[in-house]
């Protein structure tokens, strides 16, 4: 494996790892709370670069959606069907 797609999954790894533990310390994300949504969650992580051309706030925050997908599939956490926000599980 090269090493830009080792520092890669590193990465990918490391950042699931500050979003769970984001989620597990905030009151909002607690089980039966009302959750967060991603762009909230995204933005709280500090995974946002501000505003460019092309490259909006709202449109980088996409990615966190395979993230919490990811956690979802883990069991860890969950999103609510109707208010799409997430909750630790």
């Amino acid at each position: 494996m090269n090493n830009h797609l080792s520092a890669g999954i590193k990465l990918r790894n490391e950042i699931k790892a500050l979003v769970y533990d984001f989620m597990k310390s905030t009151a909002e994300c607690t089980p039966y709370a009302e959750g967060m949504k991603q762009a909230e969650i995204f933005r709280a992580c500090g995974l946002d670069w501000g505003e460019y051309p092309n490259a909006t706030s709202s449109n980088q925050q996409y990615w966190i959606v395979a993230l919490l997908r990811e956690l979802e599939s883990e069991g860890k956490v969950k999103r609510d069907p109707i208010t799409k926000k997430w909750t630790v599980a």
